[in-house]
Formats: structure tokens, sequence, C-alpha cells
């Protein structure tokens, strides 16, 4: 089973220093260290475990360290940067695997931006060796890119004439999107084995500043004292300690402390149930600070992000979630209130953004997702966020005869209006009304209101609100008929369908990811007996089938 929950203590790949409001993260890949047997990471190449210790170090400068105001990426090997995915690994790996792979991958990438973006913890690549594939991937995810200027250090992505595929990790979107690279420049630089160097190289837009390899760490060390001055972060902060995450497996499924996961392996369902806080939000943010990962939003936003990801990885055959939730809606919603009250904290600011890219995990995870709103619901702002990104949404009107429990309601909060915004940018409320100003003023209008089944239904806030006599059926019929579709066409329908609205850097790199590098993954040319991929290293060239499809 492949575990998420890392710390600094148990990295074996990167080594992270402080040295005032500068961090430096510096790449030294263990050989030996693969996550799975049969392939050494020479050359820095990285496999899943690289990059789960990379996002465990981003989400730890965020909250351990907000003294931070820029990051050094480098590599602590000489002459290599980083080779990129390892190829034996990908090699040897499942086609669902390659694919969470390069999502998981993505989303480490998206999370070193937003920290850019949003937390003025502004990242540098300083390049000190020969830097391919998804090694330039990661250098392209921070806001400045130094390399060596010496002749043999250069910047490439070869995977199209080297193995038949593309940059799984948006190499290609974030070219041209981010860093406005020329399109034939892009389509030279991406179809040549030997990459660019040297003045080429910032005269493409590909890095920003070569530097004499001597005075590359220097010069880096400069930049990034730079940006510290004059970051808007405060220095002389202190951050929380991010404690282990404590969970129990079972076959049956998975327990945190505010979460449990029940799968039904007949069907292929994971019942995700969310627990609402147990008591009243604190009334200030230094008892926020003191409560610190205990705190309940945060605590949520790990536990949520690490089941996930256990789903995606350990589970890939149990294809439809069925998020619930269980509390009182008021002790939720005085949570939610407390996000938006001390949204000028460091710490709430970052909680917040955290529940943003926990929450976009789940639009952009390819399994079925579905709500059900019963008596006992606590679907409030931030937990009706959950509901408002699955694909259906049941909600039960009126109770069960013997249930003395209320019945179900939900309730709308200002976070659901562009506080967790999807990677199109809007809110999810605003994805599901699309070009309905009127209605979602009209829904403005409706905050903090507990809304019953059909003022819901009637709203367009869920789906079907079947009663408690059809609720049953409706129910199992539902998840039964989901079970029995193709998993593949649900996939490009679920893709397809959720990101209505604007495209933005991000929306382009993950439908990409779904459909092309998803079908590029499996075709001949690239993993059959003699493709790129399967040949790669062994001195025989590939033999491609010509026609394009």
């Amino acid at each position: 089973m492949i575990d998420f929950r890392t710390n600094p203590q148990k990295y074996r790949h990167w080594k992270l220093s402080l040295d005032g409001p500068v961090a430096t993260l510096a790449l030294d890949v263990a050989e030996d260290g693969g996550l799975a047997p049969g392939y050494e990471l020479k050359l820095n190449s990285y496999d899943l475990g690289v990059d789960i210790e990379l996002n465990d170090a981003v989400q730890r400068l965020r909250f351990e360290h907000p003294e931070v105001a820029s990051v050094i990426l480098t590599s602590g090997k000489e002459r290599v940067f980083c080779a990129g995915a390892n190829i034996r690994a990908l090699g040897l790996a499942t086609h669902s695997f390659k694919v969470n792979f390069c999502k998981f991958t993505n989303e480490t990438r998206i999370a070193l931006e937003d920290a850019t973006r949003n937390s003025a913890q502004t990242y540098i690549a300083a390049i000190n060796g020969s830097c391919a594939g998804g090694g330039y991937e990661l250098a392209l995810a921070t806001d400045y890119i130094m390399m060596a200027d010496d002749g043999a250090t250069s910047v490439s992505l070869p995977e199209l004439p080297l193995l038949a595929v593309l940059p799984g990790t948006g190499g290609l979107t974030r070219l041209v999107d981010k860093r406005r690279v020329r399109r034939d420049r892009a389509d030279f630089f991406c179809t040549t084995e030997e990459g660019v160097r040297g003045k080429r190289a910032v005269e493409w837009r590909l890095v920003d500043e070569v530097v004499a390899r001597t005075k590359l760490i220097e010069a880096a060390n400069r930049k990034a004292a730079d940006l510290a001055e004059r970051s808007p972060r405060a220095h002389d902060i202190h951050g929380i300690a991010m404690s282990p995450l404590a969970r129990d497996a079972m076959e049956s499924g998975l327990r945190y402390e505010n979460l449990a996961i029940e799968i039904d392996r007949r069907l292929g369902v994971a019942n995700i149930t969310v627990r609402g806080p147990s008591a009243p939000a604190p009334q200030s943010a230094d008892e926020i600070h003191r409560q610190g990962a205990s705190f309940w939003p945060l605590a949520i936003a790990r536990e949520l992000e690490d089941a996930i990801l256990h789903l995606r990885f350990n589970e890939e055959t149990v294809g439809t979630w069925v998020f619930r939730t269980q509390g009182d809606r008021r002790l939720v919603e005085s949570h939610d209130r407390a996000l938006t009250a001390f949204a000028d904290d460091w710490l709430l600011r970052e909680i917040t953004l955290y529940l943003k890219r926990t929450l976009a995990r789940l639009d952009v995870t390819s399994r079925s997702l579905f709500a059900l709103i019963e008596p006992g619901s606590c679907f409030v702002g931030v937990l009706l966020e959950l509901a408002l990104a699955a694909d259906r949404i049941y909600m039960m009107n009126g109770r069960r005869e013997s249930d003395e429990t209320p019945a179900a309601a939900i309730t709308l909060t200002g976070s659901n209006f562009r506080r967790f915004p999807m990677l199109n940018g809007l809110a999810r409320v605003e994805t599901r009304f699309i070009d309905d100003p009127d209605h979602l003023e009209e829904l403005r209008g409706r905050i903090d209101d507990d809304l019953r089944a059909e003022e819901a239904e009637e709203l367009g806030l869920v789906t079907f609100a079947p009663d408690e006599i059809d609720w049953d059926d409706e129910v199992r019929i539902a998840i039964e008929e989901r079970a029995s579709f193709s998993p593949d066409a649900l996939t490009g329908m679920e893709a397809s369908l959720r990101f209505a609205g604007p495209e933005t850097m991000e929306t382009k790199i993950f439908a990409r990811l779904s459909a092309w590098q998803n079908w590029i993954f499996q075709r001949p040319n690239a993993v059959g007996e003699n493709g790129a991929l399967k040949l790669y290293g062994t001195g025989r060239r590939a033999e491609f089938d010509a026609r394009r499809v």
C-alpha cells in the first residue's frame, strides 16, 4: 500500500535547509530509494516516492515556516539537476498508475505555483546540471529560472523523440501559456533530444537568466534574498507543527479522527463520511494558532487529502465515491465563519488555500462522485463544497418515521462564492449556474438560510429530492447503475462535464492529461513490444505505425 504520510526526518531524496526568510530544497535522490523494486533512481530521476516528499515539503514550508518568503529549488548532485521521471519505473507501472502519477505530480507543481501566487512564498530554480523532461517541468513550476552557463547544462523536454510520449506534468502547456514561448520555437524544443542551453535558452524564454557555474548558487541566494526583501510576508511569525496524521487502515476502509471510509467491494463504492466539529470555533486567531493542526478545518483538509490520494492509488477499482456528512450544522457554520472573520491572518489564509487545493483534487479525480444529504447531515459552507463537487446530489425530503433527527437541510455561506475556486477560477456554485448571474444573485440573497429539500431542489442546488419512502431505492438504483457503466466512458464524460466556463492553464493541463496523455500512454508506438518506451535504453530503434489517428 502506498502511504502519502511523511515528514522531513523520513526524507530520502530531498534536503531542506533554512536561512531566515530563504529556504533551499535540494534534490539528492537516493538511487536505491525507489518506491518499488526493479529500478534505480539514477541521475536524480524521480518516482512517486520522490514527489510524495516534495508535496510534504511544500505544505510544511507554508505551515511550519511562514517566515520563509522565497525558496530555492536546486540539485544536491554535481552536473545533474534532474533527469525527470524514471523511465524504468514508468515501464514497470500499470497504465492507471502512470496517469495517476502524472496527476499527483501536476497537483504538487500547482501547489508550488499557488504558494508563489497566493502566499508570496516565491520559488526559484537554480539549474546546476542537465535538466530534462520532468526535471524541467519542475523548474517550469517556479517563478524564476536560473541556469548554469557552462556549455554543457541544458533544459529539454525530450519525451517525444525518445519515448514517443509527451511531457506528462504540464510541460507543453506551461511553455506556451506560462512562459509564452513562441510556438515555432516550442515545436523545435520539444522535438530535439539535446535541449537548449546558454543565451539561446534565455532568448527563447526557456529560462530567465544564465550564470557562470561557479557563481550560480551565490546568484540564486542573492535573487532569493531580494525577493524575500520585497515580499509582503512578515519574517517574525512562527509556524505551527504539522503533527503526524493519525489513521487506522483496515480491509474494509480507513478511519481518521474526522473522516471514515467504508468500501463496498462488490459494487466498487467508497462510502466517505465526514464528521463535523464537536465544539464551536475559537473566538480569536490566537486561539486557532494554539489549536494548530487540530483546528477542525485544517484537520479535515489533511484527512480528506490523504483519503483522496489513498483511494486513487490503492483502490483503483473503487469507481464511485459517495459523500455523507454527520454533525451539527451550527458548529460547522461557526468554523466556516472563523475562516472569514480572520481571513487576514496568515494561518487562516493558508488553511483556506489548503482546503481549496484539496477540493480541487476531487474535481480532477477520475471517479464518480455522489453526495447524499440525509437527516443529521451538516452540508454547510465548506462542507457544502463536497456536495457541489459531486456529479449528482441526492437530498432526502422529510425523514424516516422512526427517526427523530431533524429533516435534512443545507446552508450556503459566503465561502461558497469564490473562497474555494475550482481550477477554472470559478466557485463551484458559479460553475453550476454558468451564465446565469440573476440566479447567482438570488442564491447570494439566501446565504445563511437553512434550505430544506424542496427548496434546495427548486433552487437547483440538488439533483433529486426523493421522499423517505423512495430514498433507499432511488439511491441504490443510481449507485448500482453507475457500477454497470464502462469506467473509461465515465472518466471521459465526467472530465468533460466538470469544468464549464473559462479555460485556465490548470484546466488545460488536467484535460489534456485525461485525454491525450491517457491515450498516448496506451498506444503501441509508445508501449507496444516495439514501442519507444519499451525499447528505451536497449539500443534498438522503435517501430512506429505511421498512420495518424
